[in-house]
């Protein structure tokens, strides 16, 4: 007997070794996933900028003050020779080296700088400038020896400096890695998710209420569900088939926009609403429904007074977990057209757009290594979406959760 009881406390002890090992090792390589992002991505957050001086009044550009007033002001500089003035006055400031020294954005700027004050075309100022995307790696410690000489020239002037990048996170994509913008896919995101709740939540809910309290117990609603929980196995590419069939190829609707996008993923999302809103609904004791008929409510008014409100927790949660799922996809909004390169956050659900999946796809297949940081910025982007609505889905349950 004393040996028995030591084997069966060395097999516990060995047992609590491996559960402790493994969950040291899921821990391990979570650290290094989010030590690599952050290591990579916080780069793409900041933006190299060098200090030089723009002589916009010798430049004589032919801008009229009055016009820099209103909307015409983008057109009337765009049109006025202002990219020219900015590459000349990095060729007198730095010679030969400044003739692809600073990014092809650098000028938008200036631009700004003289909407804000019209009085800079008459005066010499001294502007911080983003450079271009291989100088900008270099000063990052990943670029060419080549760009790198020049970065270390400059840096010996003083003349760099490093800050956030403010553009990535308030625009769109871009063919210049230092001008790229992640607001576009994440606008796009957002707008595709609105469209799946809208759909999926309420119609994935009234199902599992009726199969679960409604339907009668026979072959046919037997055929639904095993239907409903083969759906929710399905590969995700097969709904982007199915989208790019019907709302695309039947119903005509536009491609690429968060419209089609939306009803794609609510098709993906919805049998996952409903067996997780049936677990809930059912999870519920028959004592709460017995108790609301006995004092008199009607079927309506016990669902909706008292199942519902119990089973709500449940529901939300795995509704948001399906979200979370729905937002990491991207097989089925490829196959709708949603990679295209879009230049500018769309204005509403029938706009071009892009996700954030998809942006970050497109950019990781960019030849271009100042897109390299970017993608890993990016996917911060994204991870902070999922967590947030993990942490929703945890704050809703623990909210309304009831206990027996």
């Amino acid at each position: 007997m004393a040996r028995r009881l030591r084997r069966r406390y060395a097999a516990e002890r060995r047992f609590r070794r491996l559960g402790a090992a493994a969950v040291a090792l899921s821990a391990a390589f979570l650290a290094f996933l989010l030590i690599t992002m952050l290591a990579q991505g916080l780069r793409g957050f900041t933006e190299t900028r060098v200090a030089m001086p723009v002589n916009l009044a010798a430049a004589e550009l032919p801008i009229e003050p009055a016009r820099l007033k209103g909307r015409g002001a983008d057109l009337a500089l765009a049109g006025a020779g202002l990219e020219d003035a900015v590459e000349s006055a990095a060729t007198t400031a730095f010679g030969p080296m400044g003739t692809d020294l600073l990014s092809p954005g650098a000028w938008i700027v200036v631009r700004d700088a003289i909407k804000a004050d019209p009085g800079l075309l008459r005066r010499t100022d001294c502007f911080e400038l983003p450079i271009a995307s291989r100088y900008d790696v270099a000063a990052k410690g990943v670029g060419t020896p080549e760009a790198e000489r020049v970065v270390a020239q400059l840096q010996a002037r003083g003349v760099l400096s490093t800050g956030w990048d403010m553009g990535f996170l308030r625009d769109a994509d871009a063919t210049d890695p230092t001008r790229v913008g992640i607001w576009g896919a994440a606008k796009g995101s957002l707008l595709t998710m609105l469209v799946t709740l809208a759909l999926a939540f309420p119609i994935g809910v009234l199902a599992a209420l009726y199969l679960e309290e409604y339907a009668p117990k026979n072959r046919w609603t037997d055929m639904i569900e095993v239907s409903i929980n083969n759906l929710a196995a399905v590969p995700s590419i097969i709904f982007g088939l199915l989208g790019l069939a019907v709302f695309l190829g039947s119903f005509g609707l536009p491609r690429s926009a968060p419209l089609v996008g939306g009803l794609t993923l609510a098709l993906m999302t919805m049998p996952v609403i409903v067996i997780a809103g049936r677990n809930a609904i059912k999870a519920v004791p028959p004592s709460i429904r017995d108790a609301a008929l006995a004092v008199g409510a009607s079927r309506v008014q016990v669902i909706f007074h008292h199942v519902l409100p119990l089973a709500l927790p449940g529901i939300l949660t795995g509704t948001i977990i399906g979200m979370a799922r729905a937002l990491g996809e991207t097989a089925p909004l490829l196959m709708i057209g949603m990679r295209a390169f879009i230049a500018a956050p769309p204005r509403g659900l029938t706009d071009p757009a892009t996700v954030l999946p998809v942006q970050i796809f497109l950019w990781s297949d960019q030849v271009d290594r100042g897109f390299i940081e970017k993608t890993s910025a990016a996917i911060i982007v994204l991870l902070v979406f999922l967590l947030a609505m993990n942490g929703l889905a945890i704050y809703l349950r623990n909210r309304f959760e009831t206990r027996w």
